[in-house]
C-alpha cells in the first residue's frame, strides 16, 4: 500500500515537472473506453446467463403470489360478508321472535285478567246467592219461631181464657158431645 502511495506521489511530481497532465491508457484505450467495454461485457454475460429472464420470472412469481393473496382476501371477504348477513338475519329473527313472545305474553295476560274478572263476577254472584239463601233461611227460621211463639202464646191465652170462662159443667157438656159423635 505504501508502494502505491509513493508511486502516485512520484507520478504527480513527474507530471508537474512536465507541465502537462498525462492520462493513463492501457492497450491504447482510455479509462472511459475501458469502463464502456467492461459494461458491455457485463451486459453480454447477463444476457448469456439469462438474468433478465430470471428477474422477470421472479417478478412474475411475486405477482402471482400477490394475486393469490388478493383472491384469498376476496374469498375471505365474501365469507365474512356471508357470515355478517347470516348473523344479521339471526338477529332480525331473534328480534321478531322476541316481539312475538311479548305479544303472546300480553295476550295471555289479558286472557288471564279477563278470566279472573269472569271468575270474580261468578264468585260474587255465588256469594250473593248464598247470602240471599242464608237471609231467606234466617227469615224462614225467624217466621217459624214467631209462629211457634205466637202459637204458644195463643195456646197459653186460649188455655187461660178457657180456664177463666169454662168450668166443670161446660167441660162435661163438651165431653158428652164428643162421646156422642163417636
Amino acid at each position: 500500500m505504501a508502494d502505491f502511495a509513493s508511486l502516485a506521489i512520484l507520478a504527480a511530481g513527474a507530471a508537474a515537472e512536465h507541465g502537462a497532465e498525462v492520462e493513463p491508457s492501457a492497450l491504447g484505450l482510455a479509462p472511459g473506453a475501458w469502463v464502456a467495454l467492461s459494461m458491455a461485457i457485463l451486459i453480454a454475460i447477463a444476457l448469456f446467463l439469462k438474468v433478465p429472464k430470471a428477474i422477470t420470472s421472479g417478478l412474475d412469481k411475486g405477482i402471482s403470489e400477490i394475486r393469490h393473496q388478493l383472491d384469498e382476501a376476496k374469498s375471505l371477504r365474501a365469507e365474512a360478508e356471508a357470515l355478517r348477513q347470516e348473523y344479521a338475519a339471526k338477529i332480525a329473527n331473534a328480534e321478531r321472535e322476541a316481539a312475538e313472545m311479548l305479544a303472546h305474553a300480553k295476550h295471555e295476560a289479558e286472557a288471564i285478567v279477563a278470566k279472573a274478572e269472569v271468575d270474580t263476577t261468578d264468585l260474587i254472584g255465588r256469594r250473593e246467592k248464598m247470602a240471599s239463601e242464608k237471609i231467606a233461611a234466617a227469615e224462614l227460621a225467624a217466621v217459624q219461631e214467631l209462629r211457634v211463639r205466637a202459637a204458644d202464646a195463643a195456646a197459653k191465652a186460649a188455655g187461660a181464657l178457657i180456664r177463666a170462662k169454662h168450668d166443670a159443667g161446660a167441660d162435661k157438656a163438651l165431653v158428652d158431645q164428643a162421646i156422642a159423635g163417636l
